[in-house]
């Protein structure tokens, strides 16, 4: 059934990426996704993955990379936030339309998305939960899953899934990422298979994750890709603007 609080009339395309590709696509097809949002008033879901280990920067996190994640290749997100490993993950974005109700509160939709997803994994008997309180936290670490946010996922102690935005001519982009496994480059970071998920059950999580949130935002509309012109905008952004050495353009 689709969510009470979603135009009636309302689609959300739904893309979920089975083949991991590199930093400076993902970001670029994600920009492209936000660009169809603001001018054709298009609502999109993706999930997708990375082809090696990755750091993506926040758009405004400006530091130094520490010297254990140097040598990975780095990229620039449009959305806000600590940096994030990405390895053994799945990534979701989201971009709902200016006229969507959803785009009307922001902070809204963190919660929202957070609380379908807790909902799926509450179905698989993964029992998680909303941090709620960021009182005990410092927001100056590097990475963003070493950072505290009313909104991340928490499995006991430790944070799963997080998530950032930007805003672009009122629509809405939301990334978020959730762990599925530590990475050997940051061992200290545990995932949903280090906390108790089967690796069994991981295998249709990201198709019930998908149905569950798209639900958010109207009628799912499964695609197996981007349209052409889509992915030809999202071609010359990696080409011009997400470069191959992590540079961004601005």
């Amino acid at each position: 059934m689709n969510d009470p609080e979603a135009s009636p009339t309302a689609v959300c395309q739904v893309l979920v990426e089975n083949a991991p590709q590199t930093g400076t696509w993902n970001m670029a097809l994600d920009e492209a996704l936000l660009e169809s949002g603001a001018n054709e008033g298009q609502c999109w879901l993706r999930w997708y993955r990375w082809s090696e280990p990755t750091v993506s920067l926040g758009y405004f996190q400006d530091r130094e990379i520490p010297a254990e994640l140097r040598n990975l290749p780095v990229v620039k997100r449009l959305s806000g936030g600590g940096a994030i490993l990405h390895h053994h993950e799945w990534t979701y974005s989201v971009v709902v339309p200016s006229r969507h109700p959803r785009a009307r509160n922001p902070p809204e939709l963190y919660a929202a998305v957070h609380d379908r997803i807790i909902g799926v994994l509450a179905e698989l008997g993964v029992m998680s939960q909303m941090r709620g309180s960021t009182a005990a936290f410092r927001d100056d670490s590097f990475l963003c899953f070493q950072r505290g946010d009313a909104n991340d996922v928490l499995i006991g102690a430790h944070k799963v899934l997080g998530s950032a935005q930007r805003r672009r001519r009122g629509a809405v982009l939301q990334h978020g990422s959730l762990l599925m496994a530590s990475s050997p480059h940051a061992g200290e970071l545990p995932g949903l298979h280090d906390l108790g998920l089967q690796q069994s059950l991981g295998e249709g999580l990201v198709q019930k994750l998908a149905i569950s949130v798209a639900e958010l935002f109207g009628e799912a509309r499964y695609l197996d890709s981007a349209p052409k012109n889509t992915l030809e905008m999202a071609a010359e952004l990696q080409q011009n603007r997400y470069k191959t050495d992590g540079s961004f353009a601005q």
